[in-house]
């Protein structure tokens, strides 16, 4: 159809798909690290404390000396490309690039930090995208983590004059593609070691006690990605919750604890997988992989190895390619 003269350009119509993980800071460095902390941080799905409570508490005491502890420990997984969530998340990405055909366009966006959700909407808008896939990369629904990004695209659409349509990626925790590309990678990973583990650990990131207490889905997901996990490889997996944070009551047992006790129960060898997230990052490649050996090492253990996330491997990918492409469906054609 011909425009009328003068008409401003109007691109294409086109489908988008938007990844978005947790986020990351912009450098190991204190001063970035506290840049996001203080949006995370001031996140009333992730701190449900009052604002006049709390922001004392952030401003005068924890973004003054958790910045730089961070930071030390960002250092220790930094990589050429960036935070390890940063680059897998684009690594991801670039693999599904063409996976749902020429006219669906995907891009990824961090919940805290860059790229921001907010402006990748936008541009996805500007660029033809009239509907939109929001696609959390969290497979066990948490208000902290799902929910706070679904807030964001919604508020993004608040503010938009000609809004695209849009959809959200429902939690996958008990997805048959998704248990069966962890089995598969544990499988691999598992084969590849020289020793075989007395037991296998999957860390979840906790929560507090109170977020189960007040109807949070989200401890109940975990136990049943663990469970199907567990049937799927024939053998129990142990859950555990990493990350306590404050005083509050957290969900139990603590990953940190359990690592000290197995040795003394007759575990000294080991596998940690951590089922709960898409991608490796601070949490896993610092917190599980580093000092979760050193304090199970310490404790009397043998052996200890910690199982990659998915990330951008094969299996990993066609399970995203398998859950997206049906969130797609009646938007896009089945080849």
């Amino acid at each position: 159809m011909m425009l009328p003269e003068g008409h401003p350009p109007v691109p294409s119509p086109r489908i988008g798909v938007l990844l978005v993980n947790l986020g990351t800071p912009d450098a190991p460095d204190p001063s970035a690290v506290r840049r996001y902390l203080g949006e995370f941080l001031s996140d009333r799905r992730v701190v449900e404390i009052p604002p006049l409570l709390w922001q004392p508490i952030l401003r005068g005491i924890i973004l003054r000396t958790r910045p730089k502890k961070s930071a030390h420990a960002y250092g220790l997984v930094w990589t050429e490309d960036g935070s390890p969530l940063a680059a897998i998340t684009k690594a991801q990405t670039a693999a599904l690039q063409g996976a749902f055909g020429p006219d669906v366009q995907v891009e990824h966006a961090m919940r805290y930090g860059n790229p921001s959700i907010g402006n990748q909407l936008a541009r996805m808008k500007a660029q033809g995208c009239e509907r939109i896939l929001v696609a959390p990369l969290y497979p066990q629904y948490c208000a902290a983590t799902t929910a706070t990004v679904i807030d964001k695209a919604f508020e993004t659409l608040a503010g938009m004059r000609w809004q695209p349509a849009l959809r959200t990626l429902p939690p996958y925790h008990d997805d048959a593609a998704y248990i069966a590309a962890l089995k598969t990678s544990v499988e691999t990973q598992l084969a590849a070691l020289d020793f075989t583990p007395d037991a296998i650990l999957a860390s979840f990131h906790g929560m507090p006690q109170r977020t189960l207490e007040l109807g949070d889905p989200y401890h109940c997901h975990c136990r049943k990605t663990a469970r199907l996990l567990g049937e799927a490889l024939s053998r129990e997996v142990r859950v555990a919750f990493q990350s306590r944070f404050g005083r509050a009551k957290w969900l139990e047992p603590a990953t940190d604890a359990m690592l000290d006790d197995l040795p003394g129960q007759g575990i000294r060898r080991i596998a940690l997988v951590a089922p709960g997230f898409s991608a490796d990052c601070l949490e896993t490649l610092e917190e599980l992989a580093i000092r979760g050996r050193e304090s199970f090492m310490a404790a009397g253990g043998e052996h200890f190895a910690y199982l990659s996330c998915l990330n951008d491997s094969e299996p990993g990918m066609a399970m995203l390619r398998s859950i997206l492409a049906r969130e797609l469906a009646g938007w896009v054609q089945p080849d």
